[in-house]
This record gives C-alpha cells, structure tokens and sequence, in this order.
C-alpha cells in the first residue's frame, strides 16, 4: 500500500520538514534503502527517532496522497475478468495509529469494497497469490519460496537498483501494469501493496 498507492515517500518528507524546519533532510532523490529512519540515522544519529515520529503521528497515513494514477488502475485492475484484487500492507510494529488509518486510507480513496480486501501482515511470502506488487526491494518472512513473483513498484528509495533479468519492475502506473497481469493470465490473485 504505502509506497505503492499511496505516496508515503512525499508524506514523510513533507511533515518531516514541518514539524523539524531547522534539521537537515533527506531529498527524495537521495533516498536510499527501504526503511527512511536508517537513512536519518546515519545522517545524524538523533535523526532517525525524529523521523519516525513523524510517521508514527495521528493522522501520518490517513493524510497520504495517493500516488498518480494508482486509484484508477486499481479500479480497473478489480474489474477485469478472472483477476482477484488484494491490498497486503505492512503495519509498523508501533501500529496504534496506522492500522485504523490505513482501512480509512482504503475507505476514502477506493471505497468499502476495497476495505473488504486488505491483509494486513508483517509476513507477506505467507499471502498467496500470483503478483505482489511492492516497493520494498527484498520481501523475506516465513516461506523460502512465496506463491507470486514480486514486482518491485520504482521509488524514490529504490530506483537506483539495478534488478537481475529475471525480475521485473513497474515503473510507474503509466507503465504497462496490464501486460504484467496478462503474462500471468490463468492465475487466481493480484496482490497490491
């Protein structure tokens, strides 16, 4: 979900610099790495705790702005024929706020029939599905092996990776999500994070 549809990424930077004006930031540019709070860290050592509590705040996720034209893909994702539609997220191990706003997040921006779809797991190789879209470069949990093959969604903390040929990456929702879905036509689930 974050970071796939919604724009977690410019969230935290955003209130990072609101509530901390006079700290040094991180620019999207610069970002590197899947978790924000180590990159703050090792540009100051109290940095990382500010960091995070910016995303651990009320309201952090309920605030997110969907990222371009991920509500609408969802949309017709869900409608085509022979495809089941998943939103699997990762809640923050402080979860008090994020859990009740990520459904609210769902809720506003997709709908009622979206909330009936989420799975919330700090284990995602145990969902089953065919596609787990995703920006978090290496998804690893109980299962060695996950049903579905990982599609790295491009952010800004990823997108100087360079994959192996044998992974696949979405660049944007302008890019040609559908052909992703058609090459695993047949199968029973698309998982979204």
């Amino acid at each position: 979900m974050d970071g796939v549809l919604a724009d977690f990424e410019g969230g935290l930077l955003r209130g990072f610099r609101r509530r901390f004006p006079g700290e040094p930031h991180v620019a999207l540019e610069e970002r590197r790495g899947f978790l924000a709070r180590e990159q703050y860290r090792a540009l100051r050592p109290d940095l990382g705790d500010k960091v995070a509590s910016v995303y651990e705040a009320p309201g952090f996720f309920l605030d997110l702005e969907p990222i371009p034209g991920a509500l609408e893909a969802m949309r017709e994702m869900n409608n085509m024929q022979d495809t089941e539609v998943f939103i699997c997220s990762s809640p923050l191990l402080k979860y008090e706020h994020c859990v009740g706003e990520k459904y609210r997040w769902v809720e506003k921006h997709l709908g009622p029939q979206f909330v009936e779809r989420i799975i919330l797991t700090r284990d995602k190789t145990v969902v089953l599905g065919d596609l787990l879209i995703d920006d978090k470069d290496s998804i690893q949990g109980q299962e060695q092996t996950p049903s579905w093959e990982h599609i790295l969604f491009t952010c800004c903390h990823n997108q100087h990776l360079v994959l192996p040929p044998s992974r696949r990456r979405l660049l944007s929702w302008s890019d040609n999500w559908r052909e992703i879905i058609e090459s695993k036509r047949g199968a029973r689930t698309v998982d979204s994070c």
